[in-house]
This record gives structure tokens, sequence and C-alpha cells, in this order.
């Protein structure tokens, strides 16, 4: 079987416990209520002052100049709302608000109030300890509003508390108000003080260096979005020209380095041509060129004419070319050395400008380097400037702002003495329903401790699960001896299924020999042996009862029969069986009472003499049930079930912890008995559902249905062929036998 936790129940096993235990929910419930209800009618009669306050996070009515979220204004307003709310309730409720009350509370009349006279109190003191109780805060929700109740057994002292409570609180607001202003103005303005004279500083120390490194500043004094960040003395325009004429002077000598190169690489008519396409300005090559090129288109006409090479106009027209070309050669040598003469100009102009520019760039760092002390004093003296000119404003501001009117709060409604019949406190019904709401919840509370506390066997799984021994069966409350009642009885049935388990358990068939113990003493093993004796003894065993408790006997008061002569004298003397075996009134029923009470019982038990005897008893009877004392208070069980075939235990519902259970079975095994199963005993099967199940024979049981044929024979009895059956066809009578 699977180990199931305690604390899991299921909800059906709550309402169980809850059943069971009704009685502690009760009587704690109705404890609880008396409690609350005596509690209700002693307390006085207390009455409430009530005011209402709407609380001002920023307590002032004229804001001129301030804006909203400014970093300077870190008052109330900044604080969470729960965290304001909580902070004004411990304000109204501290000590120097109520002492303010109590020393110059007045009330609506405009008397003062001298609640040391009204409490009967000597000192100051005990006067606030008790207005400290009287004075309770709490908020409206999503609101700025505040309820400040006092509750008296005099309603017009209530009502007067509590409107001077408002005042006093009131009062207290201005007055750290005006403080914190006063406060803010004076350290702002001596802050200011300090500020001009760091300014003065400043000032001073910009224009001692601008005298000392003879700085222009042309930007001095205009505003701060026109001015650059260095004095403007036009170093960096010049800068700038010299390299302007550098960038110029390179690219002539680039232009003039290319020209050069194609006119050197050409020669003949292609370097006239190219020195042509060049642009370049000689009048002699402009004009001489064109010349050339129409003798040139003359002399291919001709020649197309039909005119030979050596006619005279050809002749004339070659002279003429050669002429021009010599003369537009010369021409354009000329021009390479003016080229050549140019280069040489614009790169000594070069060097001019580079020179020239390095110069100024010097002169421009040099003259940066000594600006650096002036920048940074200049920096510093309008930073100052600006950092002035804030505080003035802001202590402007503040002095204005400071000059308004304050209202730290608002009372919208004052405190009235409540009607003499209708206290505000205490509530009765609202005790009644606290008290039994609360009366209930600790009564179930209860109970259930109690049931956590509670290791007695509750349960068919707790059982098989700690002893791990099956549940043969469980017996019903309240069952009496069934041979004493008339008629047929339901009560039987959970013997019969205890008779069945028994047969059907036990691995042979021989093992007839069988004994009841119970870990203590009223736990109804004897009731329990004597109905399943009987109930055997109805299913056609020939059943032997033996009273083995030589203790306490109890076997004999169920059959009223004298018990002077049974189990001891057979053991202590040589009487024979028949003497001390006697039949009862109920067919197939035999009994052996105890006999006399022996000094040593344990010694007769644990004899020879005991061990024949139940053998003996084995091979007449089909069942033997011997009873016995309670196994762990006397060695009279132990010794009995190291005897038999056969021990079952019989455990009373909710009465031993399961550690005493766990020795019982202990007891039994370190003997060499043998424990066939357990039978719980005692349930009250009405308020435990869970047996519902296994007694359920009682919702359909009805004696009309049962044949007297059945009862008396059939039902149970052993089958045609078996051991028992043609045990009990072969034996004698009772009769014959004893």
């Amino acid at each position: 079987m699977a180990k199931q936790s305690e604390t899991k129940l299921h909800a059906l096993d709550y309402w169980q416990v809850a059943r069971n235990r009704y009685a502690v929910i009760l009587l704690t419930f109705a404890l609880v209520f008396m409690t609350a209800l005596v509690i209700a009618y002693l307390r006085p009669s207390e009455y409430l002052g009530r005011v209402q306050i709407q609380v001002q996070r920023e307590a002032r009515d004229i804001e001129v100049f301030r804006e909203t979220g400014s970093v300077g204004n870190l008052g109330s307003d900044q604080l969470p709302y729960m965290t304001f709310m909580q902070t004004q309730f411990e304000i109204i409720q501290s000590r120097e608000t109520l002492k303010e009350v109590i020393k110059n509370g007045v009330d609506a009349a405009g008397n003062l109030l001298d609640l040391k006279k009204s409490w009967g109190v000597p000192s100051d003191e005990d006067a606030y300890r008790i207005l400290k109780r009287k004075v309770e805060t709490q908020d409206v929700r999503g609101t700025d509003l505040i309820d400040i109740e006092v509750y008296d057994t005099d309603p017009n002292l209530a009502a007067d508390i509590a409107n001077a409570v408002a005042d006093a609180y009131r009062t207290r607001r201005q007055e750290e108000e005006q403080s914190r202003a006063q406060k803010a103005l004076a350290l702002l303005d001596q802050q200011i003080k300090s500020q001009e004279g760091r300014l003065e500083k400043a000032r001073n120390n910009m224009i001692e260096l601008m005298e000392e490194l003879n700085i222009v500043d042309l930007s001095l004094g205009e505003p701060v979005w026109l001015r650059g960040s260095q004095p403007n003395t036009g170093t960096a325009s010049l800068v700038m020209a010299a390299k302007q004429r550098e960038f110029a002077a390179e690219e002539a000598i680039q232009n003039l380095r290319s020209t050069i190169k194609s006119l050197t690489q050409l020669e003949g008519a292609e370097l006239i041509k190219s020195a042509v396409d060049l642009g370049v300005k000689n009048e002699t090559l402009n004009s001489g060129w064109s010349e050339y090129q129409t003798l040139e288109l003359s002399r291919a006409a001709l020649i197309d004419s039909g005119v030979g090479v050596k006619h005279p106009k050809i002749v004339n027209i070659d002279s003429q070319l050669n002429l021009r070309m010599n003369q537009l050669l010369d021409a354009v040598e000329t021009h390479k050395k003016a080229l050549t003469t140019q280069l040489a100009m614009a790169e000594q102009q070069y060097e001019n400008s580079k020179e020239s520019k390095e110069r100024t760039e010097k002169m421009s760092l040099q003259e940066r380097k000594q600006n650096v002390r002036y920048i940074e004093a200049k920096k510093e003296y309008e930073l100052s400037k600006e950092m002035l000119n804030g505080m003035q404003s802001q202590l402007a501001k503040e002095t204005i702002d400071s000059a308004g009117q304050r209202t730290p709060l608002v009372i919208h409604e004052l405190a009235e003495p409540q009607d003499v019949d209708k206290p505000a406190r205490p509530n009765i019904k609202l005790h009644l329903v606290l008290g039994a709401a609360v009366g209930l919840i600790f009564g179930i509370g209860m109970a259930f401790f109690l049931e956590y506390l509670d290791t007695s066997v509750k349960s068919l799984d707790e059982v098989e699960y700690y002893l791990d021994l099956p549940v043969l069966a469980v017996i019903p409350k309240d069952i009496n001896v069934l041979h004493k009642e008339s008629g047929l009885s339901p009560d039987a049935e959970a013997y019969r299924i205890l008779r069945t388990n028994i047969e059907f358990n036990r691995k042979n068939a021989d093992a007839n020999a069988i004994t009841l113990v119970s870990g203590g003493a009223g736990e109804g093993k004897s009731t329990t042996l004597v109905n399943l004796a009987y109930v055997c003894a109805q299913g056609g065993y020939n059943t032997l009862m033996i009273d083995g408790d030589l203790r306490r006997p109890q076997l004999h008061t169920f059959f009223n029969i004298n018990n002077s002569v049974g189990l001891t004298n057979y053991l202590t003397t040589d009487l024979q069986l028949e003497d001390v075996i006697l039949q009862t009134a109920y067919e197939n029923l035999y009994f052996m009472p105890s006999g006399i009470l022996p000094a040593d019982a344990a010694g007769i038990l644990n004899s020879r003499r005991m061990s024949e005897l139940i053998a003996d008893v084995k091979s007449r009877f089909d069942l033997v049930f011997i009873d016995s004392p309670p196994i762990l208070g006397v060695s009279d069980a132990s010794v009995i079930s190291s005897e038999v075939d056969l021990t079952i235990i019989v455990i009373q519902h909710r009465k031993l912890p399961r550690g005493m259970l766990l020795r019982v079975k202990q007891a039994i095994q370190n003997v060499g008995g043998t424990a066939l199963g357990v039978v719980l005993n005692n349930v009250d099967v009405r308020s435990d559902n869970q047996y519902q199940y296994y007694t359920s024979y009682y919702t359909y049981y009805a004696p009309r249905n049962l044949d007297p044929d059945m009862e008396s024979g059939s039902i149970g009895s052993p089958k045609p062929g078996s051991k028992l059956a043609s045990k009990d066809q072969n034996n004698l009578s009772a009769e014959d036998k004893f």
C-alpha cells in the first residue's frame, strides 16, 4: 500500500474530522462567543468625535514664479502618496501635537480644555498617554482627506478634543512652513553674498590678463549667444590668406610643368600644332601657323590639278613652307624658354608663400597659447555672473512666495457631539458577529490541532500500513452479545465477515487454535471472542472457547456459568478434559472456564500440560478460541500466542497510539507467534464515513430476506467433503464425548 501523508487530506476527510470533534468545536465556539458577549456588555460606552481635514502637500496659496517640478522644490509634494499620508498620521499623533492640545486646547465655547482635571490625572505625561490611546487617524482612500477620530465616554469632550487636535496640527504645520521658508531665505541670501565675492575676484583676474597679454577681446560685453570661444584678433584671417597664396603658387607650378612637358615631347608640325592648341600667346606662332596651313592647301590643290612636283609653282610653295616651318619652330623655342623662366619664378613664389604661412601659423599658435589663461578666466567670470543672476532671481521669487498666505490644511468638517443614546463603541452586533466568526475558526482550528496530536488508529489504511497486517473485520460501535439478542440481528454480519476472512486467510486448515489479544484492557477482546465463537457455531463449526485470562476472567459472565472448575484445574490436577469442558445452551458451542485463579498464571500456561491440552482440543474441535489478558500488561498473552496456531489482534478504534500497536505485534513475533490479522473494534460508523463501505449491510439487511435454514447451517458452513465437514460428520455428538 502506498504511503499517504497525514497532511494530504481529502475534503471529505476534513469534514470527517469536524464531525468527529464537533463537541470541541461547539465548546470552543460557545466559550469565545460568550467571552465576546460579556466583553461587549461590560465595556463602557464611548462616543466619537470626528474631524475631516484636507492636507495640502505644498502649503502655499500664492506661487508667482515657482514652476512645477523645479529642481529646487524638494518639499512634501515630492513624496509618494502613501508615504506622505503616513507621515501626516504620525505628526498628528506625535508627542508635540498632543502636548499642544493638553496645554492650549480649547472647547467649542473658547474655554481652555483641562484634560488632566477631566481625566483625573496628576501630570501632563499621564494625560498624554491617555490622549495617545484615544486619538486615531485614517485616510479617505484616493484623496488627501484625513479623518481625525477621538473616542471618549463624554460626547462633548470627544468632539472638543478632536477639534483641538486639528487646530494643533494646523498650527504646527504653519510654524514649520514659516521656519523652513525663513531658513531657506537666509541661506540663499548668504550664498548670494558669497557668490558676489567670487564674481568680483573672477572679474579682476580677467582684466589683469587682458592687460598682461595685450588682448583686445572684441566679443566682451556681447550677449552670450553671440560670443565666440576666443577673442577675435585677426590672426586667423592672416593664416587663411597665407594658405591660399601657397595653394595658388603650387597650382601655377603644376600648370607650367605640365605645359613644358607637353611641348618638350613633340617635334615639327605636331609641336607647332600642340603649342597652338595650348593657347600660347605668340603673334608669330598664331599667324604663321595659319599661313602655313594655307600654303599646304594650295600645294595640295595644284597636285590634284596635275601639276608636277618639279613645277615652279610647287617648288616655290615648298620653299615658302620650309621658311614658315623654321619661323614657327623658332617661335615655339622662344616660348619654351619663357615658360621655363616663369616656372622658376613660380617656384620661388611658392617657397616665399610657404615660409610666410609657417611664420603666420607660429604666430597664431603662440597667440592661442597666451590666450588660454585669459579664456579660462573669462569663462569663470561669465559662469559666476550667470550663477549670481540665477540666485538673485530665486531670492526674489522666494521672497514673494514667502509673503503669500499659508494654508497647510483645510478643515472640511468639524466634530459635533454625538447623541447620548447612540454611542460609537462598543458595537454589540459587530462584537457578536466577530465573536461567532472567531469562535468558529478557533474551534475548527482546535479540532484539527487535537486531530494532529492524536496518534491513535483512525483508519484501516493506518492499521495496515503501520502493522503490515490485513484488517479482518470492522466491528461497529455498541454491538451487544449476539447470543443474548432475540431474533436475527444485522450486528452478526460483521462477525460472519470475520469468520470468513479467518477461514480464507489461514494457510492451513489444521491451524484452528486461535487466540485473541489486545494491547490494553477494555478494547472489547472478550466480547469479540464470544460473538465470533457464537457465529462460528451457528455456521456449523464445533467451536470451543477457552478462558485463558487467568487474572481477570470474563467469558463465564457471558453465559452465567460458574468458573470454579476449569483450565487451571486441568493444568494442575489429573482431571480429564471432559470434566472441564461445558456445553453451552447453543448448538456446536462449548466452553472451558478459567478455573481457580493461580498465583503464577504465566508459569501454569507455559507448561507441557498446556501444550498437550491445545493439541488435544485441536483434534476434537473445528475451531478453538482462547481468551487472553492484555499482551502489554502481563506475559500470559505472549505465552498463549506461542502455543496456538494463529493470533488475532483486537484494536479499539481511536484508543491506543500507533507505537503501542507496534509493540503488540512485536510481542507476538518475539515469542514465535503468528499474527493472522487485526479486528478493528468499536468503530462509530455514523461519524466515520469511510467505514460505511465495510458495514453497508446495515442498509439493506432485512430479516425477512433470510432463510432460517441458511442461518442455522448453510451460511458459512463447511463445504461437503472438506476437512472440517468430515471431522464434524465422523465425530461423536457432544453428549457422547463428554
